[in-house]
């Protein structure tokens, strides 16, 4: 089993045809992602030539869908046109919308996240500013790389794109149901109590990893969801345990204002929730490893 996508899942790819976008569809395309369409109004009815794969350019998210069928949308749409982009995918009714861009301003996130809530929630986001979400061995939907782990039992969700590497890298003997990069922006559209739920519910999926970063309360959030809803062992991380006050460090959303919002208070409360929280990286691998090796 997977979250969010799996080997059945049909990807189109918003901005495909730009360079960030070509290079990440060559490398979705070789790690067995199946890519049915790109679009860009501008090169609707031409064919993109992809390492030697001919892949249809639509017009359209609706076209794209009506032609192919497709589920899925990675948007590689710089950010000023990002929403607009957002905003089609969530119009025509797509089913995952996996929004990669970086640096979108967050009153545009928070237009497209309301206009998704407005329409029934018939689209999920994620990101953006994330690497997207792969399930390995199946699909792959952004920027993760494919090839530093492979199938297993592990459900990682991560605000941070490189810790989701290292996680995956240092637990790939284990392998991994899916992984999802929620991105670091204030807004953003899946959260990790969406993730949560999903991997709760997910059979495969033996065992959670979740990292967190320092600024805004979604940890502690999610830390009473883990605590009402959540069976399986968790084992988290949060970045930024030596961050100064009151400074904006990374991501957009990693701000932190007295004790609301550090690592510290974030961690105690993931433990008073029975998760166990590594101090580096490699402790919380370290952490899951022993549980699934019991």
């Amino acid at each position: 089993m997977a979250i969010f996508l799996n080997e059945n899942s049909k990807v189109i790819v918003q901005g495909m045809t730009g360079s960030e976008g070509t290079k990440h569809t060559k490398r979705m395309l070789k790690s067995g992602t199946n890519i049915v369409g790109g679009v860009n109004p501008r090169k609707a009815g031409t064919e993109a030539d992809i390492d030697g794969t001919l892949v249809p350019v639509f017009g359209s998210v609706a076209e794209a869908m009506e032609k192919t069928g497709a589920d899925t949308s990675v948007i590689f749409v710089p950010p000023k046109f990002a929403k607009d982009a957002v905003i089609e995918a969530i119009d025509a009714e797509i089913g995952l919308a996996v929004v990669i861009t970086e640096g979108i301003p967050v009153h545009d996130s928070a237009y497209f996240w309301a206009h998704a809530v407005a329409k029934g929630n018939k689209t999920r986001i994620i990101g953006p500013n994330c690497p997207g979400v792969i399930s390995p061995g199946k699909s792959n939907a952004g920027i993760i790389p494919a090839d530093i782990t492979g199938p297993g039992k592990i459900g990682l969700v991560s605000k941070s794109g490189t810790l989701t590497y290292q996680l995956m890298y240092e637990l790939r003997d284990i392998g991994f149901s899916s992984a999802v990069g929620i991105g670091g922006d204030p807004v953003i559209g899946t959260t990790h109590i969406d993730a949560l739920a999903a991997f709760q519910e997910d059979p495969e999926t033996e065992l959670i990893v979740m990292i967190g970063e320092i600024g805004g309360d979604a940890e502690e959030r999610a830390a009473a969801y883990i605590k009402e809803n959540v069976t399986k062992p968790v084992v988290g991380y949060v970045a930024g345990f030596t961050a100064p006050e009151g400074k904006t460090m990374g991501h957009a959303g990693a701000i932190v204002s007295g004790s609301a919002g550090t690592a510290q208070a974030k961690k105690e409360a993931l433990e008073a929730a029975g998760v166990k929280v590594g101090k580096t990286p490699s402790e919380t691998a370290a952490l899951a490893r022993a549980i699934v090796e019991g």
